[in-house]
């Protein structure tokens, strides 16, 4: 067992984590996953900040991911928390294949990668109101944000946005968050080791459902935001 900056991780952890960043390295010039390839700043600014929220994910919690990317927060917190299932929104067709590769030589059972916008799979029956957690990291303002997340968590579940310093973020999408269904959000603030940052957890919790015009698509979600 290592200890991590205060986060213990297992020997499988580690070899796991060891083989994303590889992988990420590997692809990173062709799919443009990240500016971050420095193996110690992958560590913290991916790793680290990625696994700060696991106390908000319930257990055996079923997740979305909006805008998955390069996989954070979802394959980190997949490779600590292997009671977690996630389902993996993408809409870049490449994104999604470096994501299959990655499931597959984790062999992180329990992930599905969805290639879809998020504002198409929310209206659909298939995923509307079907997760415990939505969660999302670097896709958009937080007004936007909410109206991209929230339609996918049921009533009782939560919405957690990762963020850096979001304090005019979060005031701007006080309307978004009512209108869609979710509380104020509760706020979680740390410091990344090694000085690398400051970053926020803002979590909403879904308190009635989605209005069905939501989210609005065509682009209004970040044209108009609510």
């Amino acid at each position: 067992m290592k200890d991590f900056y205060g986060i213990k991780l297992n020997k499988l952890n580690l070899q796991r984590i060891d083989a994303f960043y590889e992988l990420l390295v590997k692809y990173n010039s062709k799919f443009n996953l990240t500016t971050i390839t420095d193996k110690d700043s992958f560590m913290i600014k991916h790793i680290y900040d990625s696994i700060a929220g696991e106390k908000l994910f319930p257990a055996g919690a079923n997740v979305a991911e909006v805008g998955s990317g390069g996989g954070f927060p979802s394959i980190p917190l997949r490779i600590f928390r292997e009671d977690l299932n996630f389902t993996l929104f993408e809409s870049t067709s490449k994104k999604c294949d470096f994501l299959g590769t990655v499931v597959n030589e984790l062999q992180l059972y329990g992930v599905e990668i969805v290639n879809m916008r998020a504002e198409d799979a929310a209206k659909s029956d298939k995923y509307r109101e079907k997760f415990d957690v939505c969660c999302a990291r670097a896709v958009a303002r937080m007004n936007t944000l909410c109206e991209y997340c929230i339609p996918f968590v049921k009533t009782g579940g939560r919405f957690i946005a990762y963020k850096a310093d979001a304090a005019e973020e979060i005031k701007e999408a006080v309307t978004a968050a009512h209108t869609l269904g979710c509380t104020d959000a509760r706020l979680t603030e740390y410091e990344l080791p090694e000085g690398m940052g400051r970053r926020t957890l803002a979590e909403y919790i879904k308190i009635k459902p989605t209005p069905a015009a939501y989210p609005r698509g065509n682009g209004k979600e970040r044209k108009k935001p609510l």
